[in-house]
């Protein structure tokens, strides 16, 4: 049996449709397409941004569009929102026995901290970041094998005789950071030091968001044949991060704009680090 044949005329009576409605053909206007497909660019390149800071990207771009716009065509689209972060206390409401300070301008409350990572080989090497609190710029980042307190003291030299010294550092209490000499030498610039509490990284929330970021928007998507590899492709990170990265606690915008390099708008080139442990260290 062939199948019954009803008009467009009867069937639009029927539901109440408009026969015009049937007829009309969308029109998407030029601009929406190349909204569409610069949006899903983004995504792509930024495999772990949501679609407020995909935003702040496009309106730096110069595209006139606000985040609802963007978040209907994320959702379209199906692009994947990175997963929430767990809630934490905010580090001046804490109680404990260790003082919580709540950075008021640049320079008021560094913080430091390592992070672990291996070569493509199984062969383990360590990251050194340094952070200032208050702005979110990443100071800098040592990568090496094997870090020491000397080589915390080191590195803490050059970034204080090239910023000023700090009034306050930040850090667990790890024996690099926790080192007599470390102590002293801190004491005698009057730079007063912030232990957290055993196993309270919480405590320390500044470098751990930091951490979590570097880990997940670098460390864990790049294969790293060499410790020079690493460094090169880390320090080409940071200063991406400072001078480029949107941040949602600064208003989508990057820490340290006013020290965007000629290469800041695209990929760094990939060349030689500083030096080949101390990245991020001047040359001058």
């Amino acid at each position: 049996m062939g199948e019954d044949v009803v008009s467009e005329r009867r069937a639009c009576k029927v539901l109440g449709q408009p026969r015009s409605t049937q007829r009309r053909k969308r029109v998407v206007p030029d601009r929406e397409v190349r909204l569409r497909a610069r949006i899903i660019e983004l995504a792509t390149q930024y495999g772990r941004y949501g679609y407020r800071r995909i935003t702040a990207k496009l309106k730096s771009e110069g595209w006139r569009v606000n985040h609802k716009h963007v978040e209907r065509i994320w959702r379209e689209e199906g692009l994947k929102v990175p997963q929430k972060q767990p809630k934490r206390r905010r580090l001046w409401l804490n109680d404990g026995s260790c003082v919580r300070l709540r950075p008021r301008h640049p320079g008021h409350v560094w913080s430091h901290d390592f992070v672990l990572h291996r070569t493509h080989d199984g062969r383990a090497f360590r990251l050194l970041t340094i952070i200032d609190e208050y702005t979110r710029e990443c100071l800098v980042i040592v990568v090496d094998r094997k870090l020491s307190s000397d080589q915390v003291l080191e590195q803490l030299t050059h970034l204080f005789a090239q910023r000023g010294a700090p009034g306050h550092i930040r850090s667990d209490n790890g024996s690099e950071f926790t080192a007599k000499k470390v102590r002293q030498w801190l004491a005698d610039l009057s730079v007063k030091t912030l232990f957290i509490e055993p196993g309270s990284p919480w405590e320390n929330g500044y470098i751990e968001s930091f951490n979590g970021k570097l880990r997940d928007e670098l460390l864990d998507g790049e294969i790293f044949d060499t410790l020079f590899e690493a460094q090169v492709l880390v320090e080409r990170w940071r200063r991406y991060y400072n001078t480029v990265r949107p941040h949602s606690s600064l208003g989508y915008r990057p820490p340290a704009p006013e020290a965007r390099q000629p290469w800041a708008s695209g990929l760094a080139p990939l060349g030689p680090a500083p030096r080949a442990v101390l990245v991020g260290q001047s040359t001058t």
